[in-house]
Parts: C-alpha cells; sequence; structure tokens
C-alpha cells in the first residue's frame, strides 16, 4: 500500500500559483485560531461587506495549500478563508474521521464577520477538498455556492500517510465515522487511479457514503480533467450531476471536464501547467495549460453570478 503515498501531491502541486495580471492588491491574512479553528482570514481588499469563500486544499493538509489558493481569490478582491483541516497543529495528523462539526464551526465563523455579506459564501474545493466541499455544503445551507475540483461523488476512506492498513472514514460526524467507501484491495492494483476505479465500482455496496448533493442550497460547478491519473475525478463528477439530475436539483448544476487535462491542471494561472509538480497527474502539457487558463474564468464568473462580484 506505499503507493498510496502518491495521494500526498495533488493539493500541493495545484496550489501553486502566481499572481496574475490585471487583479487586486489583497490584504495580508490574518491567522484565525478562534473556535478551535486553523486558518488564514483574507478580509475583502475592498474593506466593504461582501461576499467570501471558504477554501478546501487536498490531501497534502496543513493551511500552504488552501492559502496559496485563497490568495489567488482575495487578489479578485473576495473574502477568503483558507482553512486547514488536518496535518495542523491542535487537529487530526492523519486525514481520518475529520469531524464535520470542524467544518460548520468555519461557516459559522465567517458568518459572524462583519466584512461578510449576509447570504454570500462560496465554497472552494479541490481533490479531497472538493469531497469535503460537497459533503460540507450539503449539511451547511449557508453555503450558498460551490465550487468542486477534480472531486468525488462520495466519502472514500481516509489515508493515514504513517500507516496505510488503517481503515477509517475521512471524516466523522458526533464522534462517530461518516459512511465511507473503503479501498478495494483484494487484489493488486497498478497505480493509485486503479485502486480508486476499482473502489468505485463497489459504491453500490455503500449506499449512504454517496454525498446528498441534492441538499446542496445554491448552484455547483464541477471541474475535472479526462486524463487524470490519481483518481477518476471526471467519472464521480458525473455521478454528481446524475443525482443531482434524477433528485429534481433546482438550482443551476454544471460539470466542464477538461479532455486532455490530469489532475493538477485546474488552479489558479501562474507557474506552467507541465512543471515537476504536476508530474505523474495526468494530461499533456497544452491540455493542462487550457484547462488551467479557461478554468479559472469560468470560476471567476460563476462566484461572480451566484454570490456577487467583491464590491
Amino acid at each position: 500500500m506505499a503507493a498510496l503515498s502518491l495521494l500526498a501531491a495533488p493539493g500541493a502541486a495545484m496550489a501553486q500559483s502566481g499572481s496574475t495580471a490585471g487583479q487586486t492588491a489583497m490584504q495580508a491574512g490574518v491567522a484565525v485560531r478562534d473556535q478551535g479553528l486553523v486558518a488564514t482570514w483574507y478580509p475583502p481588499a475592498s474593506g466593504k461587506s461582501g461576499p467570501a469563500i471558504l477554501v478546501l486544499g487536498g490531501s497534502e493538509g496543513g493551511e500552504g495549500g488552501g492559502k496559496r489558493l485563497a490568495e489567488a481569490f482575495a487578489r479578485q478582491g473576495y473574502g477568503a478563508l483558507a482553512l486547514a483541516y488536518f496535518n495542523a497543529e491542535g487537529l487530526p495528523k492523519q486525514l481520518q474521521e475529520v469531524p464535520l462539526e470542524y467544518f460548520a464551526t468555519a461557516v459559522a465563523w465567517l458568518q459572524a464577520q462583519p466584512l461578510v455579506e449576509r447570504g454570500k459564501i462560496g465554497v472552494y474545493g479541490i481533490s479531497k477538498g472538493g469531497e469535503a466541499a460537497l459533503l460540507i455544503a450539503s449539511r451547511e445551507p449557508a453555503i450558498r455556492a460551490v465550487v468542486a475540483v477534480v472531486p468525488s461523488s462520495l466519502v472514500w476512506q481516509g489515508i493515514n500517510f504513517a500507516d496505510y492498513t488503517d481503515v477509517k472514514s475521512s471524516f466523522s460526524l458526533g464522534g462517530k465515522p461518516v459512511a465511507y467507501v473503503p479501498y478495494d484491495t483484494s487484489a493488486p492494483f497498478t497505480s493509485i487511479l486503479d485502486l480508486y476505479a476499482r473502489s468505485l465500482k463497489t459504491a453500490a455496496q455503500h449506499p449512504d457514503a454517496i454525498i446528498a448533493v441534492e441538499k446542496i442550497n445554491g448552484p455547483v460547478l464541477l471541474l475535472s480533467g479526462k486524463n487524470d491519473s490519481l483518481w477518476p475525478s471526471a467519472a464521480m463528477a458525473d455521478q454528481v450531476v446524475a443525482r443531482l439530475d434524477a433528485k429534481g436539483f433546482k438550482s443551476r448544476r454544471e460539470h466542464i471536464a477538461y479532455p486532455d487535462a490530469g489532475h493538477g491542471a485546474i488552479s489558479p494561472p501562474g507557474k506552467s501547467a507541465n512543471n515537476s509538480g504536476y508530474a505523474n497527474m495526468g494530461g499533456t502539457e497544452a491540455g493542462n495549460a487550457f484547462a488551467r487558463s479557461d478554468s479559472w474564468a469560468r470560476i471567476e464568473a460563476f462566484f461572480h453570478n451566484s454570490i456577487g462580484a467583491p464590491k
């Protein structure tokens, strides 16, 4: 199971980015350690009350990945809260049984900020953070828009980077594990993608693990790469849309799947889409570069249309 160490890479690589031309000069981030939270808050650049985005990095853990992503939104003028949810002081060391109550506390913290306009909170999550974003939004009606990048349609087995034989859920609720799909290790796997694709076929045996996305209180934008070499994000995003359709979801939902893009392509413009941080994540250099530039424009427009443009 040592090959699972590759799962540490997605969020870290995708979160690398530089500033882009023509964006707002953001305010400095402020460390948040209230109510057990480990986060960094970027107030709206205008100093006026406006929309805010909760930002969740991937399986790299800690604050780094989420902070780099939050900075990209802050440069657009949004208030942005980069939330660490494991592998930081005071939080679970491993990506296992992370309490959903912790995310609820973060949403409540945002609601209490005088610079966050009521009814104007969105969430952005990438990779495992995309899984978390959909799950949290299905439980927190204060979240009014969701962007889930290379996401999952269900709750997966958590990741213990020190012991890959330790089988637990990624999340907990009320001290109990959230239903999850375990990895199918009944036979050797050739890659992380092979492991996830094979395990996904067992999802019907774990119906409670499927995220109740129809409970989300606002529009949903899903973005994926069809050449994702870490997990089948395009197929899982399709499953999210199919469930929304089947359940009569009233808000807008859209899935953009980039044919030649991998797991690490969809992130703020900045570094080359073919740099070493993207190794083994799939896609072509041209496909990843197009996905990066096209997707970020779509994400910006989506948040503008759903929670409003920064003031």
